[in-house]
Protein backbone atom coordinates (compact mmCIF):
# COMPACT_ATOMS: atom_id res chain seq x y z
CA UNK A 1 0.00 0.00 0.00
CA UNK A 2 1.86 3.20 -0.94
CA UNK A 3 2.12 6.23 1.40
CA UNK A 4 -1.09 8.28 -0.75
CA UNK A 5 -3.25 5.02 -0.17
CA UNK A 6 -2.55 4.88 3.27
CA UNK A 7 -3.25 8.35 4.07
CA UNK A 8 -6.70 8.31 1.95
CA UNK A 9 -7.94 4.55 3.77
CA UNK A 10 -7.08 6.31 7.08
CA UNK A 11 -8.94 9.68 6.65
CA UNK A 12 -11.97 7.23 5.33
CA UNK A 13 -11.87 5.01 8.26
CA UNK A 14 -11.77 8.25 10.64
CA UNK A 15 -14.62 9.95 8.94
CA UNK A 16 -17.01 6.93 9.52
CA UNK A 17 -15.75 6.19 12.73
CA UNK A 18 -16.96 9.61 13.59
CA UNK A 19 -19.98 9.44 11.88
CA UNK A 20 -20.66 6.45 14.11
CA UNK A 21 -19.46 8.19 17.53
CA UNK A 22 -21.04 10.88 16.69
CA UNK A 23 -24.65 9.38 17.89
CA UNK A 24 -22.99 8.53 21.47
CA UNK A 25 -23.71 12.54 22.21
CA UNK A 26 -27.78 11.82 21.43
CA UNK A 27 -28.01 8.76 23.45
CA UNK A 28 -28.23 10.29 26.80
CA UNK A 29 -30.50 13.26 25.05
CA UNK A 30 -33.26 10.25 24.46
CA UNK A 31 -32.54 8.45 27.55
CA UNK A 32 -33.07 11.34 29.37
CA UNK A 33 -35.08 9.02 32.30
CA UNK A 34 -31.98 6.90 33.34
CA UNK A 35 -29.25 7.64 34.83
CA UNK A 36 -25.37 7.91 33.51
CA UNK A 37 -24.37 4.52 35.13
CA UNK A 38 -27.29 2.57 33.66
CA UNK A 39 -27.15 3.98 30.65
CA UNK A 40 -23.09 2.90 30.58
CA UNK A 41 -23.78 -0.54 31.99
CA UNK A 42 -26.58 -0.92 29.36
CA UNK A 43 -24.55 0.27 26.42
CA UNK A 44 -21.56 -1.91 27.10
CA UNK A 45 -23.32 -5.06 27.79
CA UNK A 46 -24.57 -5.06 24.97
CA UNK A 47 -21.20 -4.62 23.04
CA UNK A 48 -19.84 -7.27 24.86
CA UNK A 49 -22.13 -9.58 23.98
CA UNK A 50 -22.33 -8.88 20.42
CA UNK A 51 -18.64 -8.65 20.40
CA UNK A 52 -18.22 -12.01 21.97
CA UNK A 53 -20.74 -13.23 19.41
CA UNK A 54 -19.15 -11.81 16.75
CA UNK A 55 -15.73 -13.31 18.09
CA UNK A 56 -17.45 -17.06 18.33
CA UNK A 57 -16.32 -18.21 14.53
CA UNK A 58 -12.58 -17.25 15.37
CA UNK A 59 -12.50 -17.69 18.94
CA UNK A 60 -10.03 -20.51 19.13
CA UNK A 61 -7.65 -18.96 16.82
CA UNK A 62 -7.55 -15.36 18.99
CA UNK A 63 -7.60 -16.93 22.49
CA UNK A 64 -4.43 -18.64 21.29
CA UNK A 65 -2.80 -15.69 20.69
CA UNK A 66 -3.59 -14.39 23.75
CA UNK A 67 -0.97 -13.29 26.39
CA UNK A 68 -1.43 -12.21 30.48
CA UNK A 69 0.41 -8.63 29.25
CA UNK A 70 -2.74 -8.39 26.47
CA UNK A 71 -5.24 -8.83 28.80
CA UNK A 72 -4.02 -6.86 31.54
CA UNK A 73 -4.40 -3.77 28.79
CA UNK A 74 -7.42 -4.98 27.58
CA UNK A 75 -8.86 -4.30 30.99
CA UNK A 76 -7.01 -1.07 31.40
CA UNK A 77 -8.12 -0.02 28.00
CA UNK A 78 -11.44 -1.17 28.39
CA UNK A 79 -12.53 0.74 31.92
CA UNK A 80 -10.85 4.12 30.23
CA UNK A 81 -12.28 4.16 26.94
CA UNK A 82 -15.15 2.83 27.26
CA UNK A 83 -16.60 2.67 30.85
CA UNK A 84 -14.60 5.81 32.81
CA UNK A 85 -14.98 7.99 29.90
CA UNK A 86 -18.59 7.18 28.68
CA UNK A 87 -20.07 7.89 32.39
CA UNK A 88 -18.39 11.19 32.24
CA UNK A 89 -19.89 11.84 28.69
CA UNK A 90 -23.44 11.12 29.47
CA UNK A 91 -23.13 12.98 32.29
CA UNK A 92 -21.85 16.23 30.62
CA UNK A 93 -24.41 15.74 28.13
CA UNK A 94 -27.55 15.67 30.61
CA UNK A 95 -26.39 18.48 32.53
CA UNK A 96 -24.51 20.91 30.12
CA UNK A 97 -26.26 19.74 26.82
CA UNK A 98 -25.12 18.03 23.18
CA UNK A 99 -22.99 21.03 22.15
CA UNK A 100 -21.02 21.80 24.47
CA UNK A 101 -19.92 18.53 25.90
CA UNK A 102 -19.17 17.55 22.52
CA UNK A 103 -16.65 20.68 21.57
CA UNK A 104 -15.07 20.15 24.98
CA UNK A 105 -14.14 16.50 23.94
CA UNK A 106 -13.76 18.04 21.17
CA UNK A 107 -10.23 18.94 22.12
CA UNK A 108 -9.94 15.52 21.68
CA UNK A 109 -7.38 16.19 18.30
CA UNK A 110 -5.30 18.81 20.26
CA UNK A 111 -4.78 16.64 23.49
CA UNK A 112 -4.19 13.28 21.44
CA UNK A 113 -1.64 15.16 19.37
CA UNK A 114 0.35 16.95 21.91
CA UNK A 115 0.37 13.92 24.39
CA UNK A 116 0.87 11.47 21.52
CA UNK A 117 3.00 12.61 19.08
CA UNK A 118 6.56 11.09 18.43
CA UNK A 119 9.81 12.87 16.83
CA UNK A 120 10.49 10.71 14.02
CA UNK A 121 6.14 10.12 13.32
CA UNK A 122 4.45 12.03 11.24
CA UNK A 123 4.65 16.20 11.27
CA UNK A 124 6.50 17.83 13.68
CA UNK A 125 4.47 19.70 16.28
CA UNK A 126 5.97 23.33 15.77
CA UNK A 127 4.29 22.65 11.61
CA UNK A 128 1.29 21.52 13.39
CA UNK A 129 0.54 24.53 16.18
CA UNK A 130 -1.12 26.82 13.59
CA UNK A 131 -3.96 23.86 13.43
CA UNK A 132 -4.23 22.95 16.38
CA UNK A 133 -4.35 26.66 17.42
CA UNK A 134 -7.57 26.50 14.85
CA UNK A 135 -9.13 23.48 16.97
CA UNK A 136 -8.44 25.03 20.17
CA UNK A 137 -10.36 28.78 18.82
CA UNK A 138 -13.14 26.52 18.08
CA UNK A 139 -13.67 25.40 21.65
CA UNK A 140 -13.51 29.02 22.85
CA UNK A 141 -16.08 29.68 20.94
CA UNK A 142 -18.10 26.89 21.48
CA UNK A 143 -17.53 27.49 25.49
CA UNK A 144 -19.12 30.83 25.25
CA UNK A 145 -21.82 29.70 23.01
CA UNK A 146 -22.64 27.16 26.02
CA UNK A 147 -23.52 29.62 28.28
CA UNK A 148 -25.96 31.16 25.44
CA UNK A 149 -27.88 27.97 25.15
CA UNK A 150 -27.93 26.50 28.46
CA UNK A 151 -29.90 29.35 30.28
CA UNK A 152 -32.21 27.31 32.12
CA UNK A 153 -29.32 25.52 33.88
CA UNK A 154 -27.87 27.10 37.02
CA UNK A 155 -24.36 28.03 37.00
CA UNK A 156 -23.32 25.27 39.42
CA UNK A 157 -24.73 22.58 37.26
CA UNK A 158 -23.29 23.76 33.90
CA UNK A 159 -19.36 24.08 35.90
CA UNK A 160 -20.07 20.69 37.11
CA UNK A 161 -21.38 19.52 33.01
CA UNK A 162 -17.82 20.67 31.85
CA UNK A 163 -16.26 19.55 34.14
CA UNK A 164 -17.16 15.88 33.54
CA UNK A 165 -16.43 16.56 29.67
CA UNK A 166 -13.35 17.60 30.96
CA UNK A 167 -12.80 14.45 32.39
CA UNK A 168 -14.36 12.88 29.80
CA UNK A 169 -11.23 14.02 27.34
CA UNK A 170 -8.90 13.51 29.71
CA UNK A 171 -9.59 9.65 29.85
CA UNK A 172 -9.66 9.52 26.16
CA UNK A 173 -7.07 10.99 26.03
CA UNK A 174 -5.04 8.35 27.73
CA UNK A 175 -6.74 5.48 25.87
CA UNK A 176 -6.44 6.79 22.41
CA UNK A 177 -2.39 7.52 22.90
CA UNK A 178 -2.34 4.24 24.74
CA UNK A 179 -4.05 2.12 22.48
CA UNK A 180 -2.51 3.04 19.32
CA UNK A 181 0.92 2.38 20.66
CA UNK A 182 -0.06 -0.81 21.85
CA UNK A 183 -1.60 -1.80 18.56
CA UNK A 184 1.45 -0.67 16.61
CA UNK A 185 3.43 -3.33 19.63
CA UNK A 186 1.02 -5.98 18.38
CA UNK A 187 0.84 -7.05 15.44
CA UNK A 188 -0.53 -10.80 15.57
CA UNK A 189 -4.09 -9.10 16.06
CA UNK A 190 -5.83 -7.35 13.45
CA UNK A 191 -8.00 -3.77 13.81
CA UNK A 192 -10.72 -5.83 13.91
CA UNK A 193 -9.69 -8.34 16.31
CA UNK A 194 -8.59 -6.20 19.00
CA UNK A 195 -11.76 -4.01 18.86
CA UNK A 196 -13.91 -7.43 19.43
CA UNK A 197 -11.75 -8.43 22.49
CA UNK A 198 -12.20 -4.96 23.82
CA UNK A 199 -15.82 -5.21 23.38
CA UNK A 200 -15.90 -8.63 25.68
CA UNK A 201 -13.09 -7.13 27.79
CA UNK A 202 -15.45 -4.19 28.39
CA UNK A 203 -18.41 -6.50 28.90
CA UNK A 204 -17.53 -8.37 31.33
CA UNK A 205 -16.55 -5.24 33.12
CA UNK A 206 -19.56 -3.59 32.44
CA UNK A 207 -21.36 -7.00 35.05
CA UNK A 208 -19.74 -4.81 37.91
CA UNK A 209 -22.31 -1.67 37.04
CA UNK A 210 -25.30 -3.69 36.99
CA UNK A 211 -26.26 -4.05 40.60
CA UNK A 212 -25.63 -0.16 41.77
CA UNK A 213 -27.23 0.55 38.25
CA UNK A 214 -30.83 -1.16 38.39
CA UNK A 215 -30.95 -2.51 41.83
CA UNK A 216 -33.30 0.33 43.56
CA UNK A 217 -33.39 2.47 40.55
CA UNK A 218 -36.44 4.10 39.74
CA UNK A 219 -39.10 2.17 37.73
CA UNK A 220 -39.94 2.54 34.28
CA UNK A 221 -42.60 1.46 32.29
CA UNK A 222 -42.25 -1.00 29.49
CA UNK A 223 -41.78 1.12 25.96
CA UNK A 224 -38.81 2.81 27.94
CA UNK A 225 -37.20 -0.27 28.69
CA UNK A 226 -37.77 -0.91 24.89
CA UNK A 227 -36.08 2.76 24.09
CA UNK A 228 -33.39 2.29 26.35
CA UNK A 229 -32.26 -1.29 25.78
CA UNK A 230 -32.86 -0.32 21.46
CA UNK A 231 -30.35 2.86 22.10
CA UNK A 232 -28.07 1.03 24.02
CA UNK A 233 -27.86 -1.99 21.28
CA UNK A 234 -27.81 0.35 18.41
CA UNK A 235 -25.08 2.65 20.44
CA UNK A 236 -23.37 -0.66 21.26
CA UNK A 237 -23.33 -1.96 17.74
CA UNK A 238 -22.72 1.54 15.33
CA UNK A 239 -20.15 3.04 17.68
CA UNK A 240 -18.49 0.74 19.81
CA UNK A 241 -18.06 -2.44 17.20
CA UNK A 242 -17.99 -1.07 13.91
CA UNK A 243 -17.31 2.66 14.99
CA UNK A 244 -14.02 1.29 17.27
CA UNK A 245 -13.35 -1.15 14.80
CA UNK A 246 -12.64 1.79 11.91
CA UNK A 247 -11.11 3.67 14.27
CA UNK A 248 -8.72 0.79 15.24
CA UNK A 249 -7.51 0.87 11.25
CA UNK A 250 -7.03 4.58 11.22
CA UNK A 251 -4.18 4.50 14.04
CA UNK A 252 -3.03 1.74 12.40
CA UNK A 253 -2.68 3.44 8.80
CA UNK A 254 -2.07 6.88 10.07
CA UNK A 255 0.59 8.43 12.52
CA UNK A 256 -0.81 9.80 16.05
CA UNK A 257 -0.12 13.33 14.99
CA UNK A 258 -3.25 12.82 12.25
CA UNK A 259 -5.43 10.06 13.93
CA UNK A 260 -6.02 11.95 16.81
CA UNK A 261 -6.94 15.23 15.02
CA UNK A 262 -9.81 12.73 12.39
CA UNK A 263 -11.74 12.55 16.27
CA UNK A 264 -13.08 16.17 14.85
CA UNK A 265 -15.57 14.56 12.60
CA UNK A 266 -17.16 12.88 15.87
CA UNK A 267 -17.51 16.60 17.03
CA UNK A 268 -18.92 17.70 13.92
CA UNK A 269 -21.26 14.62 13.33
CA UNK A 270 -22.57 15.09 17.30
CA UNK A 271 -23.32 18.59 16.68
CA UNK A 272 -25.68 18.12 13.38
CA UNK A 273 -27.09 15.19 15.55
CA UNK A 274 -27.83 17.59 18.12
CA UNK A 275 -29.20 20.19 16.27
CA UNK A 276 -31.31 17.79 14.21
CA UNK A 277 -32.66 16.74 17.97
CA UNK A 278 -33.62 20.44 19.01
CA UNK A 279 -34.62 21.47 15.53
CA UNK A 280 -32.62 24.56 15.66
CA UNK A 281 -29.80 25.69 13.40
CA UNK A 282 -26.24 26.73 15.21
CA UNK A 283 -25.70 29.65 16.71
CA UNK A 284 -22.62 31.98 15.31
CA UNK A 285 -20.40 31.14 17.71
CA UNK A 286 -21.20 27.32 17.24
CA UNK A 287 -20.81 28.00 13.10
CA UNK A 288 -17.22 29.08 14.15
CA UNK A 289 -16.55 26.64 16.07
CA UNK A 290 -17.61 24.05 13.17
CA UNK A 291 -15.45 26.02 11.24
CA UNK A 292 -12.05 26.75 12.95
CA UNK A 293 -12.35 23.23 14.08
CA UNK A 294 -12.91 21.86 10.46
CA UNK A 295 -9.87 24.01 9.05
CA UNK A 296 -7.85 23.33 11.53
CA UNK A 297 -7.89 19.59 10.83
CA UNK A 298 -8.22 19.85 6.98
CA UNK A 299 -4.97 21.93 7.06
CA UNK A 300 -3.46 18.97 9.06
CA UNK A 301 -4.38 16.56 6.79
CA UNK A 302 -2.35 18.93 4.17
CA UNK A 303 0.53 19.38 6.32
CA UNK A 304 0.68 15.09 5.78
CA UNK A 305 0.67 14.77 2.15
CA UNK A 306 2.88 12.17 0.87
CA UNK A 307 4.77 14.72 -1.17
CA UNK A 308 5.09 16.67 2.48
CA UNK A 309 6.96 14.28 4.34
CA UNK A 310 10.03 15.29 2.92
CA UNK A 311 11.21 16.72 5.62
CA UNK A 312 10.70 14.23 8.92
CA UNK A 313 9.47 15.39 12.29
CA UNK A 314 11.53 16.42 14.61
Amino acid sequence: MTPRQRLVIGLLCGLVAGAFWGGVFLAPKLLHAFTPLQMTAGRYLCYGLASAALLVPSARSVLARLTLADWRDLAGLSLLGNIVYYVGLAVAVQIAGVAPASLIIGLLPVTITLVGAKPGEGVALRKLAAPLLLVAAGVVCINVAAFQTTAGIGVGRLVLGLLAAVGALATWTVYAVWNARRLAATPRFNSHEWSLLTGVVTGLLSLLLVIPAFLGATPHVPADWMLFWGVSLAVALGASVIGNGLWNAASRLLPLSLSGQLIVFETLFALVYGFLHDARWPLPLEAAAIVLMLAGVLWSVHLHRPSAEAHPAE
